[in-house]
């Protein structure tokens, strides 16, 4: 079995939910609290969101995390 990792960032709107929505839905779990900070350079603030999943296969840095 193989851990593997993937950070989930959006601007703060719905997105984000349904983008966290969504990874939970294919068996990802959260990963520590999320995060919240203001993107000065494009004037919004972003939310992110650790998450991890165990997989069959082994990994491969190759892989398409969002896929598995």
């Amino acid at each position: 079995m193989t851990k593997i990792y993937r950070l989930l960032t959006e601007d703060d709107t719905s997105a984000f939910c349904h983008k966290v929505s969504e990874a939970l839905s294919k068996g990802w779990v959260l990963y520590g609290d999320p995060t919240y900070a203001f993107d000065q350079a494009n004037g919004v603030m972003r939310c992110g969101q650790a998450v991890t999943k165990d997989i069959e296969k082994p990994y491969d840095k190759d892989m398409k995390l969002g896929h598995q």
